[in-house]
């Protein structure tokens, strides 16, 4: 097996992973997400525990939705042998990504840490957008290898809540910084990372990079 199908591998069961738990906890264990909303004090807006639960269940679905998309467009054999295929599962990732940008804008005044938390999210969408778009502008244009580094550029915001929630766990849990400012910190790390890892990636020599799209 060459190193690039393992490194895929690897990351695809990272993620199914933790796309089962996201889905398990918000769905089935946690559908009121009471332990979370518990921390979203002292919000300037009234937070509407209805609406936004209904919101966070399309947010993540749709979430898990782009990750598996995404992933499965990483395959090789994706793009090499079923590209109809691969077209298609293209513009469910984008279609995908845009409303968990809305439904995130919709969340970002409420978010934990008050304003500058939901400045950090704002700041995602509109990164994650520009980079999806991006993509799809190079592939229109048969400008296939700038379409791989755009896409690996976009499907990093995909893990941007599990960096988050990674972040605020060895912060919280692990030192024992007050919850809300290991969200806040969470928040910054997981853009630096988003942006830094994928260029790292690109720059990999092309034996040694991840998965093509």
């Amino acid at each position: 097996m060459e190193r690039r199908e393992t490194y895929y591998l690897l990351i695809a069961w990272v993620i199914l992973v933790y796309m089962l738990y996201a889905l398990l906890n918000n769905y089935v264990l946690d559908p009121g997400a009471e332990t979370f909303l518990g921390y979203k004090t002292d919000l300037k807006r009234e937070l509407k525990p209805r609406i936004w639960l209904k919101v966070m269940y399309v947010h993540v679905g749709f979430a898990c939705a782009a990750m598996a998309s995404g992933l499965i467009n990483f395959s090789a054999r994706s793009h090499r042998q079923h590209r109809k295929f691969h077209r298609v599962n293209g513009y469910v990732y984008a279609s995908s990504v845009l409303v968990v940008v809305l439904t995130s804008g919709y969340m970002a005044p409420y978010a934990t840490g008050g304003k500058i938390s939901g400045m950090g999210f704002n700041l995602l969408n509109i990164l994650w957008l520009i980079a999806t778009t991006t993509a799809l502008v190079y592939i229109f244009k048969k400008r296939v290898a700038r379409h791989r580094q755009w896409m690996t550029r976009s499907y990093a915001f995909c893990f941007t809540n599990m960096l988050i929630h990674l972040l605020a766990f060895l912060l919280h849990d692990m030192i024992g910084m007050d919850y809300v400012a290991s969200y806040v910190i969470g928040v910054y790390g997981a853009i630096v990372l988003v942006l830094a890892v994928p260029e790292l990636l690109i720059r990999l020599p092309r034996g040694e990079s991840g998965p093509a799209t």
